[in-house]
């Protein structure tokens, strides 16, 4: 029998790369999407020889955003999609219905917000504890995991100097984001205390993987917004030029997160952050991957860099992960913004 997962916001960034490897391993996927306009209500699930179907009716522009999940290895006899809101209880019943891991990813990602209650913090907590209500329903999940942040641990006051090592037990402080004005780290911050809250009054066994930025190949048509920073470095090298990177690659993410599910002993939230690598060194390995879009004499001057820190992988790596050189992450990244047509040679 394989295994029957669910994947909310699978459309997204690390969501479709999480489809894709679960695909590769023989799961049965269950996605859910967001707000795609239908013509018929929902999609019509229906077996023809031993096969699942998935008949959809929807707009152009819509299917857009799941071919390329609906093109990936397996994706034919193994993968549903289903619609879901985050902000409507029960709309994510029927994808976790019958499945044994629930993987939620599903959560806004924005720096800037005119309404970040609206736009960020309701749909960040309300819709993970819509998706651990309908977790409770249903008897055959297993475990979740929820996609955090490192935004939901480093924001608490505390000094940043080479001799600080963040590890799983630094939680970031609501009351400092926002007097930051922070809104996206406050989103991330209120949903993983709500989810650890409600999952230790019912009962759920919770993982959250807490990434930093994460950078790689792109598998949806369209950009996120940490991978569009990298296109965006050309205009904000000035500001940024003293600062660290913290970063991973979305293959090694996505791989973190099927772990997290496989691995019986994976237990609490996992910090993953492959590297912390000041920007001036991202920039340089930049300039050699593209020595035009990234020319020298926008960032190689004597601007002192701020103080490093570390970011433990001793948890991150019981989960059996390797992390891939940062040359490598940038070198795809880029490869695939030119592929895409996003960075033009």
């Amino acid at each position: 029998m394989r295994k029957v997962v669910c994947v909310t916001g699978a459309s997204g960034y690390i969501a479709s790369w999480l489809v894709k490897l679960l695909l590769q391993r023989g799961y049965i996927v269950k996605a859910t999407v967001r707000e795609p306009k239908y013509f018929s209500a929902e999609w019509q699930l229906g077996l023809f020889q031993g096969h699942i179907m998935n008949v959809l009716c929807m707009h152009a522009d819509d299917s857009r955003k799941t071919e390329h999940l609906l093109a990936l290895d397996g994706a034919k006899e193994r993968l549903q999609l289903f619609k879901a809101n985050l902000l409507e209880e029960g709309s994510f019943d029927p994808a976790v219905d019958g499945c044994e891991g629930v993987f939620h990813t599903a959560s806004p990602v924005q720096l800037s917000a005119t309404d970040p209650q609206t736009e960020l913090t309701d749909p960040a907590v309300k819709g993970t504890l819509n998706v651990l209500k309908s977790c409770v329903k249903f008897p055959t999940v297993k475990r979740v995991i929820l996609t955090s942040s490192m935004a939901a641990v480093m924001v608490n006051g505390r000094p940043l100097n080479p001799d600080v090592v963040i590890d799983e037990t630094w939680y970031s402080d609501q009351a400092i984001c926002e007097q930051l004005k922070e809104w996206y780290f406050l989103s991330k911050t209120l949903a993983e205390e709500a989810a650890w809250k409600f999952s230790k009054e019912n009962g759920i066994d919770l993982v959250t993987i807490n990434p930093s930025y994460v950078i790689g190949p792109l598998l949806q048509p369209t950009l996120n917004l940490s991978v569009e920073m990298i296109l965006n470095l050309k205009n904000d090298i000035p500001s940024i030029i003293s600062s660290n990177y913290p970063s991973s690659d979305v293959r090694d993410v996505a791989f973190a997160h099927v772990q997290a599910f496989e691995v019986p002993s994976a237990s609490g939230r996992y910090c993953f952050v492959g590297h912390v690598t000041p920007m001036s060194k991202a920039l340089s390995i930049l300039h050699e991957l593209h020595p035009t879009f990234f020319p020298p004499e926008k960032w190689d001057d004597d601007k002192p860099c701020e103080p490093g820190y570390q970011i433990s992988k001793e948890k991150a790596k019981s989960l059996g992960v390797n992390f891939l050189p940062l040359e490598v992450s940038l070198r795809d990244t880029i490869e695939s913004l030119k592929e895409k047509g996003f960075l033009k040679l």
